[in-house]
């Protein structure tokens, strides 16, 4: 997934917002809560919240590394892109929206539109 499908992706997600963080990242958020943080600079790197089921598998596997700064919240780097499939990018993205989304009160849910 280029950084071009991965913001489509991203946005296509009900009550979705991006932002520029840091000065070099591009935030993906709902509810003003980050769930996909990808690399502005080459080469393509992003990075999202799992389960804590998965954490451990997915941070210890080629291609994914703990989340510098995130890992303590489940997050895992995707740093090698290619690794990852497409449907399967999309999979663990849309997880970590629900994750996210499900933290939020049921008031911002609603004026989301998520409920």
């Amino acid at each position: 997934m280029d950084l071009d499908a991965l913001r489509t992706f991203c946005l296509s997600l009900p009550g979705t917002s991006e932002d520029i963080k840091w000065k070099k990242d591009l935030c993906f958020l709902v509810g003003e809560k980050m769930f996909c943080v990808a690399s502005l600079e080459p080469p393509l790197t992003y990075s999202f919240k799992v389960t804590d089921e998965e954490f451990d598998e997915l941070a210890s596997r080629e291609g994914f590394l703990p989340a510098p700064y995130m890992a303590r919240a489940k997050w895992v780097l995707v740093n090698d892109p290619v690794r990852l499939k497409t449907k399967d990018a999309a999979r663990y993205i849309r997880q970590s929206y629900a994750l996210v989304a499900a933290r939020l009160t049921k008031k911002r849910r609603n004026e989301l539109g998520l409920e």
